[in-house]
């Protein structure tokens, strides 16, 4: 299940719908802006009560990637594809690579308009199976020259803005002895708890998947069901799973100083900002914090520098969102608020990378 959000103005330059051909499944790509490039998005697989709910993922979820690839300073629009499940489905081998060929053909369907990639539910190998139908695809695997999986990249900026996070909130950079929850352990909150054990913070942990609960133990972090982590005292609420999880209940008991993680639309509502600004709760805007992977995928594939220097570009979205926060507390708006109007200056001029 994923959680019901708003629909976003639309605003998109076009959204192609179809059934698979080969899979029967909804496929939806979205393609909101290509004013700045060729669209970046990922691939989600996902299950869906309806296929309008799909659907609302992928307007969503393409929006958010216009401000992502603004604000992350590339020449790249935004767009995003979703594969819709109905609910109790599993795909066996073949109606999964099915569905992976159904999709390279809907891309391939916008001319190079929009780029896929790996997301939520796809892996590098979906991808190479998208690629037998359209060349418009970046995240290859490792062992056919691709760039690989950009879950690291991604965790990377995460972990640079969560310190930047700290630094405004308690002053300093260390995250020893930092009490931070993470409420999602997939690829990306896995590899940012990792790092944050290994340097001395105080970890609260919890996924929707119970087996998660090993490698709680093996960082020696405390684990919480998944509805109660917020209530967690926390210098920084990471949320690294599904989207809208901040609803106005969780936010008015939310026990943390700042909330700083990957997790694509984590407000439930965009009018969550200002209520968390007025409990006195920092807000890294997630499409800031979690633009690591895109930074990494589209530079990557232009060949556009040395993967030290793209990996530097990447962890240079924490001076990103510095740059976010100072120009919220000039303008007395919330971060959210500014880091929408540097991404939509971008826009306007198409130059003026802001990492």
């Amino acid at each position: 299940m994923t959680t019901a959000l708003p629909l976003p103005d639309f605003a998109h330059e076009r959204v192609e719908v179809s059934t698979g051909r080969r899979s029967g499944l909804f496929i939806a790509v979205a393609l909101h802006s290509s004013v700045l490039g060729s669209a970046l998005g990922g691939a989600r697989l996902w299950t869906y009560p309806h296929w309008s709910d799909a659907l609302g993922d992928a307007l969503r979820l393409s929006a958010a990637m216009t401000l992502k690839n603004a604000a992350a300073g590339l020449d790249a629009g935004g767009g995003k594809s979703v594969i819709g499940l109905p609910e109790g489905t599993v795909l066996d081998a073949d109606r999964r690579r099915a569905a992976f060929l159904d999709l390279g053909d809907a891309v391939e369907s916008l001319g190079g308009l929009y780029r896929t990639a790996e997301d939520v539910g796809s892996t590098t190998e979906d991808m190479l199976v998208v690629s037998e139908r359209t060349a418009h695809v970046v995240g290859l695997p490792d062992a056919v020259g691709g760039s690989g999986e950009p879950a690291g990249p991604t965790s990377l900026g995460v972990y640079a803005s969560l310190v930047a996070t700290l630094e405004r909130v308690v002053g300093s950079d260390d995250v020893r002895g930092r009490r931070i929850t993470i409420a999602g352990l997939g690829q990306v909150g896995g590899r940012l708890a990792e790092r944050l054990a290994a340097e001395g913070a105080v970890l609260t942990v919890t996924d929707v998947n119970p087996a998660k609960r090993a490698l709680a133990a093996q960082l020696g972090a405390a684990w919480v069901e998944p509805g109660d982590a917020h209530f967690v005292p926390a210098d920084v609420f990471v949320p690294a799973g599904i989207g809208g999880v901040l609803t106005d209940d969780v936010i008015d008991a939310l026990d943390a100083r700042a909330v700083c993680g990957p997790a694509n639309n984590p407000l439930a509502d965009r009018s969550g900002a200002d209520r968390l600004a007025a409990r006195g709760v920092l807000y890294a805007p997630d499409f800031v914090v979690n633009g690591g992977g895109v930074i990494y995928l589209d530079l990557t594939a232009k060949q556009l520098g040395s993967r030290e220097s793209i990996m530097a570009r990447v962890a240079g979205i924490g001076d990103t969102l510095r740059r976010v926060f100072d120009e919220a507390e000039s303008r007395g708006v919330t971060p959210l608020a500014a880091a929408e109007g540097l991404a939509a200056e971008r826009l306007r001029t198409g130059a003026g990378a802001l990492v």
